[in-house]
């Protein structure tokens, strides 16, 4: 089997907020499947995306409850190419609204940062380096 790409659908307090946020970390969004009721947030460019939903039309989706930011539902995490780039990106997010909820963590092989967004989904930003890896 192979995947094509994915999308992770997340609920959204305020989209207009979501939009602003991420659009500050430099992320962009497609428009042909962004409205009133969703964001397109591209993390990859035709492989992944993260669809951030308001809260009325994520109900239509499932019968489950919408967890509140307070619980765990899903941890995000997103490779980029270098540890000043996760200190960068997790620079950005506090500056614009996000919440730390652990600290950085160096494991030689694997540095990585953690925030939360506004709506409380976290986030964790890494960066690896295969030449380091544990043998």
């Amino acid at each position: 089997m192979k995947v094509k790409s994915i999308y992770v659908n997340l609920p959204a307090k305020d989209l207009k907020r979501s939009r602003d946020f991420w659009t500050k970390l430099g992320f962009v969004f497609n428009e042909q499947f962004s409205d009133e009721n969703a964001l397109c947030l591209v993390l990859q460019e035709g492989v992944i995306y993260s669809m951030l939903i308001s809260h009325d039309m994520f109900k239509t989706f499932t019968n489950r409850d919408i967890a509140d930011s307070s619980t765990t539902q899903v941890l995000s995490a997103i490779e980029v190419d270098s540890r000043e780039e996760v200190d960068s990106i997790v620079s950005l997010a506090m500056q614009h609204g996000a919440t730390r909820y652990r600290e950085s963590a160096d494991h030689g092989w694997m540095y990585y940062d953690s925030f939360a967004d506004p709506d409380g989904h976290q986030w964790e930003v890494l960066y690896t380096e295969p030449t380091q890896l544990p043998q």
